[in-house]
Parts: structure tokens; C-alpha cells; sequence
């Protein structure tokens, strides 16, 4: 099996707003979620995930409410704001753009210069 793959610089935000518009989780279970829709090609650390929720809850994306957990236990969950989905759309087409920009560069050929 590959090894999943580093996270791009400034994308991990992205992959948090994406991960809580699919529902509310726990923080732990935003990391899990990344995992399972990246069909675990991507591994976020604990050590980046924690400091990435407090900056986007404090930007005003995300918002939290303390709840129980899956195993009885008292867990903060996140959820996405209005402003939160606006931020999601322009980052992800944001994302694209670059991608296609650079799809563009990497399939030039010698004769296109």
C-alpha cells in the first residue's frame, strides 16, 4: 500500500471546511474523515488538526458546541457556518484553477515553447 501523501502548504483548511460540510464531528472525527474520504491517501496529524479548528472557528467558518461523543464521552463538534461555505467555494475554485494551471505546465511539450 502507498504511503498517504504530505499536505500541501494552506491546504489543510480547505480539507476541514470540506470534511464538517458533510455534518457536525468531533475533532477527532474531522481527522477520520479526511482519512476516509482521501481513501486513506491522506494522514493528518493531531498536532496540525487542533491549532487549524481554534484558527477557523476563530475566523468565524466553523462553530463548535460541546457534545457527547460516539463512546459516552464530552466532546467539542463542528460544524460550518454560512460564511464557512462561502470560504469552502472560493478556496475550492480557487484549488481548481491552480490545478488546471498547472496541469497546463506539466503537459507542455518541447514544441509548445
Amino acid at each position: 500500500m502507498d504511503k498517504p501523501l504530505d499536505l500541501l502548504q494552506g491546504t489543510l483548511d480547505m480539507l476541514i471546511l470540506k470534511a464538517v460540510s458533510l455534518g457536525p464531528l468531533h475533532g477527532y472525527g474531522v481527522l477520520l474523515r479526511i482519512q476516509q474520504i482521501s481513501k486513506d491517501r491522506l494522514e493528518i496529524q493531531q498536532g496540525s488538526l487542533y491549532p487549524a479548528l481554534y484558527r477557523l472557528e476563530h475566523q468565524g467558518w466553523i462553530t463548535s458546541e460541546w457534545g457527547e461523543s460516539e463512546n459516552n464521552r464530552k466532546a467539542k463538534y463542528y460544524r460550518l457556518t454560512v460564511a464557512g461555505k462561502r470560504r469552502l467555494q472560493a478556496e475550492t475554485e480557487k484549488w481548481n484553477r491552480m490545478a488546471d494551471v498547472i496541469a497546463g505546465i506539466l503537459h507542455t511539450t518541447p514544441e509548445e515553447v
